[in-house]
């Protein structure tokens, strides 16, 4: 699996490996949805003019630089089939839909392998390591799976670098809501400034909502906003994502919260995986990274609990696991059992279990 939740071929009771918000739907996106039911008998607004307008209101973002699509993932593709790029650089670790959607327009792929002596972060030397005949740069902010923020000042001079070096910059901010600085570090006001700039948000995972599917993109670039949209179906979204949409985007208490809850539980798992003696990235977002020789992911999944194992990701190997932020219960219970599985294999390795 290239991604978490395969909770439909696994008898999962918790599952740590979807980076969901762990407040669940508000209340009142759940009342917009079954309001929508009885919407079902007229075709969506092809234009997506409320949603949009609400979007623009939650954000600040232009409504004629906005674009919604059904979820990240379609827009990615979009902007690839738009724009044609020939050559696309990926830094790694990263989310594996960049490169489905660079493989989708047989475009070469530069991967630009992240050192783990650097928190996979990207650096200045990132700078230098970028082939002049670059087309489109992918980059997450924060990045998945690790957590990590680039730091504003770095991140504008790589995209003013990009700008002068005429390379697209796809900027994903799809989890950057959850972070405490989110507001001051997110680029997405900034798309009249820098028109190779083009930021992706997600409803998905900030509002508890991925099987609605909903994203939206900010361009400030005319030409690629109607080269985009060309890409998308009629009617991409339904009648469901657009009024949950709306609802959600009206939520700014929730989000509050969200960054409060993010943060207490954040430090209580990383605590609490530091004493079992586990390696722990530092991580902004609603999920953390961590590295154990201990094998987890089989003797969780017994349990019923579901992590996601970063062996698959580029950059990575075996021992890097990633897991959501979920409520203290839920937590706790992780915790609990991953230290069962640890005191398990230390008996075994002292002697303990072995029978003579």
């Amino acid at each position: 699996m290239m991604h978490g939740g395969d909770i439909y071929r696994n008898h999962v009771t918790l599952d740590f490996s979807v980076n969901i918000n762990p407040l669940g739907i508000p209340d009142s996106v759940k009342k917009a949805m079954l309001e929508a039911v009885e919407h079902c008998t007229c075709y969506p607004d092809i234009r997506c003019a409320g949603l949009i307008k609400a979007i623009g209101s939650m954000t600040g973002a232009l409504e004629d630089q906005i674009l919604c699509g059904s979820g990240a993932s379609e827009l990615f593709l979009a902007i690839i089939h738009g724009l044609k790029p020939k050559k696309i650089v990926i830094p790694v670790p990263s989310f594996y839909g960049y490169e489905k959607a660079a493989l989708a327009c047989h475009a070469d792929i530069v991967w630009y392998e992240m050192k783990k002596e650097n928190g996979f972060c990207l650096d200045n030397t990132f700078l230098e390591h970028i082939p002049e005949d670059t087309d489109l740069l992918f980059l997450a902010n924060p990045n998945n799976p690790v957590g990590n923020l680039l730091k504003p000042n770095f991140l504008e001079q790589l995209i003013r670098t990009c700008m002068k070096k005429k390379i697209t910059v796809v900027l994903d901010e799809c989890f950057i809501e959850f972070t405490e600085t989110g507001t001051q570090d997110s680029f997405l006001l900034r798309a009249e400034e820098f028109p190779n700039l083009i930021v992706v948000r997600a409803f998905t995972k900030i509002f508890a909502i991925p099987g609605v599917r909903l994203g939206y993109l900010v361009c400030g670039n005319k030409k690629w906003h109607q080269d985009i949209a060309r890409q998308l179906p009629e009617w991409n979204l339904s009648v469901f994502a657009q009024i949950a949409g709306a609802a959600a985007a009206r939520e700014m208490n929730y989000l509050e919260r969200t960054i409060r809850h993010v943060k207490t539980e954040r430090k209580y798992l990383s605590e609490e995986l530091k004493k079992m003696g586990i390696s722990v990235f530092p991580s902004t977002a609603n999920y953390m990274m961590f590295y154990t020789e201990h094998l987890l992911f089989d003797q969780l999944l017994k349990k019923g609990i579901l992590i996601r194992d970063c062996g698959n990701f580029r950059g990575l190997s075996n021992g890097y696991y990633r897991i959501a932020v979920k409520n203290r219960r839920e937590n706790t219970e992780l915790i609990q059992a991953i230290g069962q599985i640890i005191q398990k294999e230390s008996r075994k390795c002292d002697g303990k279990d072995l029978i003579l």
